[in-house]
């Protein structure tokens, strides 16, 4: 019979850590203990990891699973060799993917006072196998004096750092992995297709007629890179604390973070340039007025996803807010003031969007067979009741739309405001289509990024502008 297999679990079974999914569903329930990590992380890091698995189980079925190593372990399954799981993670994580695996004979894995990383995992495997050879399958340089004891010695998807530590081993072999770039797994992860959205900081300088003044433009354009900074960080916060459900997820599985090609300590590490980022351009350049209302956002983000997208209603009127939000924070940049018209035109119209959005994810659910939605406070059942809030949303929007036409404001600004009508109908179309192409089944996507791609929205686009200039001028 052939030497033992010894397998690696964090980074060589999987792509990631069970730390970091621990952490991920820690935050998800129960966010207000991470008050206790660094009183956790005093008794050491096996104590921490410990204190962790008491409070969370990763599902081992929604893992990312390297099929390069689990290919290895089947073949040695199927030849009858004895097959090891090692691990550093808490023994609780290690039994439950050696379970779902379900070829490993053995787990070797920490507990409140030991910690198997590196020589403390080789003395564990000595203790379990005793002084005979054996056959070791890891990724990282925390493995090099495993490898340098074992008869043979096996990198998977292994770097140049680690091809050189297995150069020295005389029977060492190397797996490579198929994955694309780290930085474009990044800035996939950033979504930097959502970015359209922020193209709503320059409305009040549109609407103000004012985007011929080079001085308030490079403030907006500003104020725009950052709201692309800030909301990138919040998708990858969100991304995060989604991730047994993008997981289960017909297309959103193949999101970086949730497909393991971004590790979720690098989009946290991402999160914080992002936001650093953020905070020394305001204090540079913007000053402190929008660097409060970028907090504001950053905020309100953050509970949307922690907490608030959990909760009936609040979780659109949220979603709305953060659109007009964006309307505010442009029309602070530029100095702008921004007319509550404008304000209850973004609210209902934005409102109406974000029900939309309601609308195709219990479509969708309900297409699967599912009741609700995981992380959401909807049920099929409500499909119904979203549609007809959504459309009486948007209408609100077009009558906000006509009454502001009949103000006395409108001639303040425009020299034939009589020309604005011709936006009702444009408006009253473009929103009354989204909601017949969502029931229709047509419309899988945010409405936003559609509107982006679809041909119609860039005739209604034009069309708006159009009749805005014309009024403005003729």
């Amino acid at each position: 019979m052939r030497n033992p297999l010894v397998v690696d679990l964090d980074g060589t079974l999987i792509r990631g850590d069970l730390l970091w999914e621990a952490l991920a569903g820690l935050a998800r329930e129960r966010p207000w203990l991470f008050l206790l990590l660094p009183i956790w992380l005093l008794g050491g890091r096996a104590h921490l990891k410990d204190r962790i698995a008491r409070l969370h189980t990763p599902n081992a079925a929604l893992l990312v699973y390297r099929p390069e190593a689990l290919e290895l372990c089947r073949t040695a399954n199927e030849s009858g060799r004895r097959l090891i799981l090692a691990s550093a993670s808490p023994r609780v994580w290690v039994d439950a993917v050696a379970a779902h695996v379900g070829v490993f004979d053995t787990v070797l894995a920490s507990d409140a006072h030991r910690n198997l990383k590196g020589s403390e995992k080789l003395r564990a495997i000595r203790e379990e196998i005793g002084t005979g050879p054996f056959t070791y399958v890891g990724d990282s340089k925390a493995d090099a004096p495993i490898w340098e004891d074992a008869e043979e010695a096996v990198g998977l998807g292994a770097g140049s750092r680690i091809a050189r530590i297995l150069s020295r081993h005389p029977n060492s072999t190397i797996i490579e992995e198929v994955s694309r770039p780290w930085a474009l797994s990044a800035v996939q992860a950033m979504r930097p297709h959502q970015w359209v959205k922020n193209i709503l900081v320059f409305v009040p300088l549109l609407l103000a007629h004012q985007l011929d003044d080079a001085s308030r433009l490079e403030e907006t354009l500003l104020c725009f890179i950052l709201f692309c900074l800030v909301a990138s960080a919040g998708y990858l916060v969100n991304d995060i604390l989604d991730l047994p459900s993008d997981r289960g997820h017909p297309s959103k599985c193949r999101r970086p973070i949730a497909s393991g090609q971004l590790q979720i300590s690098h989009a946290i590490g991402l999160v914080s340039a992002l936001l650093l980022t953020t905070l020394w351009i305001c204090l540079v350049w913007l000053g402190p007025e929008v660097g409060l209302m970028l907090g504001v956002y950053v905020g309100l983000t953050f509970a949307y996803s922690f907490y608030l997208k959990q909760t009936l209603l609040l979780d659109v009127l949220v979603l709305a807010g953060l659109y007009t939000h964006r309307v505010l924070t442009g029309g602070l940049a530029a100095d702008v003031s921004v007319s509550p018209w404008l304000l209850a035109f973004s609210a209902f119209f934005f409102l109406s969007l974000a029900f939309v959005k309601r609308y195709l994810e219990l479509a969708h659910a309900r297409n699967q067979g599912s009741r609700s939605i995981p992380r959401r406070a909807y049920e099929v059942g409500d499909l119904g009741m979203v549609e007809a809030m959504g459309l009486a949303c948007g209408m609100i929007s077009v009558l906000v739309l006509c009454l502001f036409i009949s103000s006395a404001d409108v001639r303040l600004l425009y020299r034939t405001p009589g020309l604005l009508w011709l936006m009702c109908p444009v408006m009253f179309y473009w929103i009354s289509r989204i909601w017949f192409l969502a029931r229709r089944g047509e419309l899988d996507e945010d409405p936003v990024l559609f509107a982006t791609r679809d041909p119609r929205s860039y005739v209604a686009g034009i069309l708006a502008l159009i009749i805005i200039a014309a009024a403005a001028t003729w």
